[in-house]
């Protein structure tokens, strides 16, 4: 077995959509990145790179490179899924945690955990969304910002 770690953070913004696990969250801001910025499916990316000795998000998917300006992270999350896939690994789980003092985003966690399990090819049950606020401390507890930690387990 492997496992992996894997954060992100993104700046919220004004003229941007806030996508968070592959879900459009409706919230006036969004997070502000190369791609979607989606938090979430970095995090877990990472988290999978981490545990596969792969490298990181930003070595595959710099964002000098055009080619990813406003891609969904879902669309990368399926090409570092077949580079675990050739190299003989599957995911075991995945936990991860939102971090965001707003929007509220208990009804949108269950879709987040499909969407994730869909694309990571696992049952719906191995993955664990979970969100938080930080009572107002830090960046995110002051709402300039949201992060996401992720944890995975690799398996031959």
């Amino acid at each position: 077995m492997r496992i992996g770690h894997g954060y992100d953070v993104h700046r919220l913004a004004e003229g941007r959509k806030l996508v968070l696990g592959g879900v459009d969250v409706p919230y006036e801001r969004g997070l502000m990145g190369h791609s979607d910025a989606d938090v979430l499916v970095h995090a877990t990316m990472d988290a999978l790179l981490g545990a596969a000795g792969q490298g990181d998000i930003g070595r595959l998917f710099p964002d000098s490179n055009p080619a990813y300006k406003g891609i969904s992270s879902l669309v990368l999350l399926d090409y570092v899924m077949e580079r675990l896939t050739q190299g003989g690994l599957r995911v075991g789980n995945l936990d991860a945690t939102i971090l965001a003092q707003r929007p509220k985003l208990a009804d949108f966690l269950p879709q987040m955990q499909k969407n994730l399990a869909l694309h990571m090819g696992i049952p719906p049950e191995r993955v664990n969304v979970k969100a938080t606020t930080e009572e107002g401390l830090g960046f995110t507890g002051t709402g300039q910002g949201i992060a996401a930690h992720a944890v995975v387990l690799l398996e031959p």
